[in-house]
């Protein structure tokens, strides 16, 4: 497992501090260079806020092999009288998500009707601000923005811009080879956020399959990812110093990822979705607060390993890992949580998924973390390897 963690999965601080500072750099220009150019603040415009938010593995100090894809939000302005409503409740959106729709308010003047016509939806006979219609909106008005930033920056890198229908844009970053030392291409996932206050956003949900049928347009996901970075750096100041909780989730994903290589369809991709990062990462979260600190110490990284692959397979079996922010009354009064969080509906993560799918997958969980060495020495292998998909 060291040999595997040092070989394949440990990040180079200083390329990986290089990687950061760079992709700060561009996106700052391109922020800047959006909201100059963007409509001016008003009851029927979008815009851009002027600032960005690091967000993912990058900027938490558990991502694996290689620095070359971060997550930034890009949060918006939005004109008064939008009421964020949650929907779990209702039925709506995908299962194992929390769900919120914008609504406007009742009686909106005449004068934010062409702002509803460009970016509404009509959801339950009221209208909803469209994740689809902004998504199209960001993506062209970065598009337009990419040629001023590309020129002001042709000495440092070659920028361009790409996107998926449903899906945030991608920036990618070429860095000249006289600029850094660390030439690696980057792909910087770039996703327009709608601020609730207390560092809480709303994003556009992601689609669930090429087959599921597409949430409502007129639903939000919820990203936590603030509160989630809060927690991370209060359990640093808690743990030991060789604290081992961020090397057992690098490990752990790294170990997924090698079994994932040798699964069948469909099954491989519901593997990857069952143990997403953010799974796994919820799964620590639960099982750190539930013992001792000090019993995460380096020197126990094999137990605590071991113990976080048999809480998830009794999370599997169970059908059951609650979202850890959601309504969680047990987290430490250190990690003050909005009221926004405070009272919303717990949601099961694991909800999405059948019975079948769980228990094959807490199987294939245990069998990868028993024939960890053999999984190692057989996917390692330049034949088993592909290459890393962008974000």
């Amino acid at each position: 497992l060291e040999s595997f963690y040092a070989r394949q999965l440990r990040l180079s601080p200083h390329v990986l501090g290089h990687s950061k500072a760079h992709v700060g750099r561009v996106v700052a220009e391109l922020v800047r260079a959006a909201k100059a150019q963007g409509l001016q603040p008003g009851p029927l415009a979008l815009s851009l806020r002027g600032d960005f938010v690091r967000i993912g593995s990058a900027y938490e100090q558990h991502k694996v092999r290689s620095p070359d894809c971060f997550d930034i939000l890009v949060p918006l302005r939005l004109p008064p009288h939008l009421e964020p409503q949650p929907r779990c409740a209702d039925g709506l959106g995908p299962r194992g998500a929390f769900v919120c729709g914008l609504r406007a308010r009742a009686g909106w003047p005449r004068r934010y009707r062409p702002f509803a016509e460009g970016f509404c939806v009509e959801l339950q006979g009221r209208s909803h601000l469209s994740s689809g219609l902004v998504l199209r909106w960001f993506q062209g008005h970065l598009q337009r923005c990419l040629g001023a930033v590309r020129y002001r920056l042709q000495e440092r890198c070659r920028i361009s811009l790409s996107a998926c229908p449903g899906r945030p844009p991608t920036l990618h970053i070429l860095p000249c080879s006289d600029y850094v030392c660390c030439h690696i291409s980057m792909a910087v996932r770039l996703i327009p956020a709608i601020p609730l206050g207390d560092a809480l956003y709303l994003t556009a949900l992601p689609p669930e399959g090429p087959q599921a049928p597409p949430a409502p347009e007129g639903l939000w996901g919820l990203n936590a990812s603030r509160q989630e970075q809060r927690l991370l750096s209060w359990l640093k100041e808690q743990a030991p110093a060789s604290s081992c909780h961020l090397k057992c989730l690098q490990i752990l994903k790294g170990l997924r990822d090698l079994r994932g290589q040798g699964l069948e369809e469909p099954f491989c991709s519901q593997w990857g979705r069952v143990l997403s990062s953010y799974v796994l990462k919820t799964a620590l979260f639960s099982l750190l607060l539930q013992g001792p600190l000090e019993a995460w110490d380096e020197r126990f990284l094999v137990e605590r390993l071991e113990d976080l692959v048999l809480y998830l397979r009794d999370c599997l079996r169970k059908q059951v890992l609650m979202h850890f922010f959601l309504g969680n009354a047990s987290l430490p009064e250190a990690v003050a949580l909005p009221r926004f969080l405070k009272e919303a509906t717990p949601v099961n993560l694991l909800a999405a998924f059948d019975g079948p799918t769980l228990d094959l997958a807490a199987f294939q969980l245990i069998n990868t973390w028993i024939q960890a060495p053999h999984v190692i020495r057989m996917y390692s292998s330049p034949r088993y390897l592909r290459p890393a998909l962008t974000p």
